[in-house]
């Protein structure tokens, strides 16, 4: 098996977080993606080498970014490849002497993908930073936590992942067809701030046609609705609730043999407040089991709260392979699915 990316060919400048995981996306599909890590160390700080899930299905070289033979070594191996992903601060690259107009000049097809924080330009752009400061910057984490708390970071799905390593993978490959059809290569400039507020984007909708607060926990998917939130059970587990339209609303009641008329003012944000003390009080009546036994398999849109360790081993995922076990690592198996293109098999390292 090949992969959708076959015959695309990435040099990854070793780094953590963002960037590796958009290496991953594209080698988990085919692509080849050659790692060039430090000539001093095989793994950078905070990477787990070999056993770094981020890291799978990659070729590995070493050089040394501060010598002349490591420089002549990256722009040897870029001058026949079809894009560049660094992660560096910004005027980084540049001084090692290898900024885009350097390589753009070797191959002029390259797609040069520049994967920070705050971006290429901007006021904070050459200061450091992490996920919970980028989606603070851009209005994520404020609306992520429950009502009279403070913001809760989703640890740093949303900046280094969702907002950045995504963004660049889309990046790459958008820029590849685009340097494929016109023959011109151009750079990338992925920042995580930027990704984050895109990921905002109906929020933001929701938030100009008068339909959100700007506030947190009060709105109707931030666990401001009672029939949108998580209820722990009487064995301390939790489940997950999302029965947004009317049919779905419907069942949640039947199931749950919710009589009282008060809930029939669903959409009533005034209402919300006591109808979630109501179910808080109800869902502690049952185990995770028992209400699982109740909900499952319908339409209420309904999901236990599963473990790290849990969710592998639901009968879902199991049908599925959603995880699978590589080297003795439990990881998440590459996707999306392509029919005819199926990714190739997992090696790590």
């Amino acid at each position: 098996m090949a992969g959708a990316l076959a015959g695309v060919t990435i040099i990854e400048l070793a780094g953590i977080g963002p960037g590796p995981f958009a290496a991953m996306m594209l080698a988990d599909h085919g692509a080849r993606v050659i790692r060039v890590e430090r000539a001093s160390s095989r793994s950078t700080v905070g990477d787990a080498g070999n056993r770094d899930i981020l890291n799978r299905n990659r070729e590995v070289v070493a050089a040394d970014l501060k010598s002349p033979e490591g420089i002549a070594q990256v722009r040897d191996l870029v001058r026949t490849a079809d894009g560049l992903i660094e992660g560096f601060r910004p005027g980084v690259m540049e001084r090692l002497g290898l900024g885009p107009d350097v390589l753009l000049a070797d191959n002029p097809k390259l797609v040069y993908g520049r994967m920070t924080g705050w971006g290429q330009t901007g006021p904070y752009a050459p200061y450091a930073g992490h996920d919970i400061n980028y989606i603070a910057l851009s209005g994520a984490l404020h609306s992520y936590g429950r009502a009279a708390e403070k913001p809760t970071p989703p640890v740093n799905a949303v900046g280094d992942f969702g907002g950045g390593g995504m963004f660049m993978a889309f990046g790459m490959v958008a820029g590849i067809l685009s340097a494929r059809s016109t023959g011109k290569g151009q750079v990338i400039d992925c920042a995580m701030t930027d990704g984050a507020a895109v990921l905002s984007a109906m929020t933001y909708t929701f938030l100009a046609n008068g339909q959100w607060r700007d506030e947190r926990g009060v709105n109707l998917l931030d666990t401001g609705a009672h029939f949108y939130d998580t209820y722990e059970c009487a064995d301390g587990k939790y489940i997950s609730i999302g029965s947004i339209e009317p049919q779905f609303y419907a069942l949640l009641r039947e199931k749950a043999e919710l009589t009282d008329p008060a809930f029939d003012l669903q959409m009533d944000p005034r209402q919300w407040g006591p109808l979630k003390e109501k179910l808080t009080a109800l869902f502690l009546t049952r185990t995770r089991d028992e209400w699982c036994a109740i909900m499952e398999h319908t339409d209420i849109c309904f999901a236990p709260v599963l473990s790290l360790k849990e969710a592998p081993e639901h009968p879902h995922n199991k049908q599925r392979g959603t995880f699978i076990e590589v080297d003795g690592i439990l990881q998440p198996a590459p996707a999306p699915r392509f029919s005819e293109t199926p990714a190739p098999p997992v090696r790590m390292g």
